[in-house]
């Protein structure tokens, strides 16, 4: 049952993904989304070792402020579903794919923060707690024992050393490979950008 769950909410997430990009820029925009979908992907499996750190919410934070929300948010559910093709499927695959999805539009969100290192480090900080806390909170509401306030702090202190890891991991990332991912996406959107030139009237 729980398979056909994961199965129904992958298929709706990746259907509203991809109308809403064939609506979008087009095939270009769709290959660079797919490729960092891919490469933040491939990052979350070199980082495997270190539990709860990979480059894949910095990825979507920087391409949500470069490319929009709408290829931010592909991006997160993309590498999600991706990388749990190598690192297991499951019931929380939906729930990491509508987090990282959601780190993409803070990204979009938040322009002018992400798109700077120092800003781009707090949010990274803030989402390395806030997607723990996201997990905690779908992990409590399918397998129980209840979702209460007191539940989410029992549970909330249990991962609070994947959280903080995460949040670290998240800071270094972002002043590592925060900087040159931002130049080349910048680069990237103004490639990509569709330029519409109206005549003017006689």
């Amino acid at each position: 049952m729980s398979a056909l769950v994961t199965f129904a909410a992958i298929s709706v997430i990746l259907l509203v993904i991809g109308v809403s990009l064939e609506r979008g820029k087009g095939v270009k925009e769709l290959a660079v989304v797919a490729s960092l979908g891919a490469v933040a992907a491939a990052g979350r499996v070199v980082f495997v070792a270190i539990p709860s750190v990979s480059p894949v919410t910095i990825v979507c934070l920087v391409t949500g402020a470069t490319l929009g929300a709408r290829a931010g948010a592909a991006v997160g559910a993309l590498a999600a579903l991706i990388s749990n093709t190598f690192l297991g499927q499951g019931p929380w695959t939906p729930a990491q794919m509508a987090l990282w999805a959601a780190v993409g539009v803070s990204g979009a969100l938040l322009r002018p923060a992400a798109t700077r290192v120092y800003g781009l480090v707090v949010l990274g900080v803030v989402w390395g707690f806030a997607f723990g806390w996201g997990m905690n909170l779908w992990f409590l509401a399918t397998f129980g024992p209840e979702v209460s306030y007191e539940a989410f702090v029992l549970t909330a202190a249990r991962s609070l050393p994947f959280d903080l890891a995460g949040a670290v991991g998240n800071a270094v990332l972002a002043v590592i490979v925060g900087p040159p991912l931002i130049r080349m996406l910048s680069r990237v959107a103004g490639r990509i950008r569709v330029r519409v030139l109206v005549p003017a009237p006689a």
